[in-house]
């Protein structure tokens, strides 16, 4: 059994990765501070509660489990909190980042799966955006993805290192069988938001109705984190045959707008949802939706969970699980 760390496998999307590396015959080594993921996450491997820029952890936890590979989703990811403190993210993000490689590198590790994210685009008039458009991010956090996916590209040059950075859109949902989920504290994505406003009986506060949009407001691709997790494993067996390092998007391919998910959430739960309407965000586009054409040539990516009922469904079915526990 081929043993892969995983960094940040304590948090929503990692947590769902080990489960499909464990699914697929790996075992999963998780290295997580626990500071925003949860222990309880970790069921199909072992957890060592350390940071991933701890050379000598990291070192370590190859050295006894035999790790033959990564996958690297931790990192700070919010964005006004980057825009507050960018030094905090440039060093935890891109440093950390940095003293990562140098541990896998010193233990002949050569292969990684990066998480990167849709926020290295910025904003952009492409739609669908495909890989070769501008990277233009505008947020601390999302320059943080760039420059790593840029120190990939030439430590890779410099020293063989194979890596895919999966550059994903808005992920969503949860585990079908409700072993785990979405637990972010503060919350920021839509769906639990949604959740959480019928659960407390108050209108759920949705940003902008005023975009040139078909109904006005913001639009954008939602992939199931299922989807998500087997896509990462799918880059692991690409990268061991040989293909080329590069970054892919992962999404739907599709858009949904605020609007459609909160009616979707409706037919699925069964109730009217009131809503609150605020202004625009700063700095928030009309769209983003992902050309996965690559993903899906490359990595067979085919969506299977991420029609809106199943992203409504599965998330809603793990807070109620979370609540019977």
């Amino acid at each position: 059994m081929d043993a892969i760390l995983v960094l940040g496998g304590a948090g929503y999307v990692g947590s769902h990765a080990c489960k499909a590396l464990a699914q697929a015959g790996f075992l999963p080594v998780t290295i997580d501070t626990l500071r925003t993921g949860h222990a309880d996450a970790v069921k199909w491997g072992p957890l060592i509660e350390a940071d991933f820029g701890d050379v000598e952890a990291v070192r370590a936890a190859v050295r006894t489990h035999g790790v033959t590979a990564a996958m690297h989703f931790a990192a700070m990811s919010l964005v006004a909190e980057s825009v507050a403190e960018p030094v905090l993210y440039y060093e935890k993000n891109v440093a950390g980042t940095l003293r990562l490689l140098e541990a896998l590198e010193g233990e002949g590790v050569r292969r990684i799966v990066f998480s990167s994210s849709a926020s290295v685009y910025g904003e952009t008039d492409r739609s669908p955006i495909p890989e070769d458009a501008p990277l233009n991010p505008t947020n601390p956090y999302g320059e943080t993805k760039r420059v790593i996916e840029g120190a990939l590209r030439w430590i890779g040059q410099a020293t063989g290192l194979g890596w895919c950075a999966l550059r994903y859109f808005n992920a969503a949902g949860a585990d079908p069988d409700r072993e785990i989920g979405e637990r972010h504290e503060p919350e920021t994505h839509l769906i639990p938001n949604i959740l959480r406003a019928v659960r407390a009986r108050q209108p759920v506060k949705l940003f902008g109705s005023d975009y040139p949009t078909p109904d006005g407001s913001t639009v954008r691709d939602y992939v199931h984190v299922s989807d998500l997790a087997d896509a990462h494993v799918a880059a692991l067996a690409y990268l061991a045959g040989g293909g080329a390092s590069q970054p892919m998007n992962l999404g739907a391919g599709a858009g949904l707008s605020v609007f459609e998910i909160v009616s979707a959430a409706e037919r699925v739960l069964g109730l009217p949802i009131a809503r609150e309407m605020l202004g625009r965000r700063p700095g928030d586009p009309p769209s983003l939706v992902a050309d996965i054409t690559r993903a899906r040539r490359l990595l067979g990516f085919a969506p299977r969970r991420s029609d809106v009922e199943t992203l409504i469904r599965t998330a809603a079915a793990f807070d109620a699980a979370q609540r019977e526990a």
